[in-house]
């Protein structure tokens, strides 16, 4: 069984929260003359199909993992296997292209967050399975 804990518990951003604000800062710094547009990535980086596309994917995991009531090991494992997947969907669908390096961090930091939100130790659970918290993803995650 999952071990649960009490905390203060925040609430997890969507990775893609991020992301949006960060287009927008930088459209708005454009505009105002701050920032040349050779300068501009983010637009670039984050492009809305692919913010999109991954709240599409975020959305369901979301809801299924607050659903988990006393969620077993492999209840858990489950839920990551199929947001992973998706996540692995759409980046194959950009070419590889959707995630770079960060991305991939804050969408594992989201992930192993989410967890946590809903009470599983995410520490003692991948512990049971000899593995730290960042490497949960690790088995199905191509991005």
């Amino acid at each position: 069984m999952t071990e649960r804990f009490a905390t203060v518990r925040h609430m997890a951003t969507r990775p893609t929260e991020h992301w949006r604000r960060s287009v927008a800062e930088e459209a708005r710094q454009i505009a105002s003359g701050e920032l040349d547009d050779d300068c501009a990535f983010s637009a670039e980086l984050f492009p809305e199909a692919v913010l999109i596309r991954t709240d599409e994917v975020l959305q369901p995991f979301e809801r299924e993992i607050a659903t988990l009531t006393n969620p077993t090991d492999d209840e858990i494992f489950a839920a990551i296997e199929r947001v992973v997947l998706a996540l692995n969907k759409v980046n194959d669908d950009c070419d590889d292209a959707a995630y770079e390096t960060d991305e991939r961090e804050q969408l594992c930091e989201y992930i192993e967050e989410s967890l946590a939100e809903t009470g599983i130790n995410v520490d003692a659970f991948a512990g049971r399975h000899g593995l730290t918290r960042h490497e949960i993803t690790d088995k199905w995650r191509r991005w």
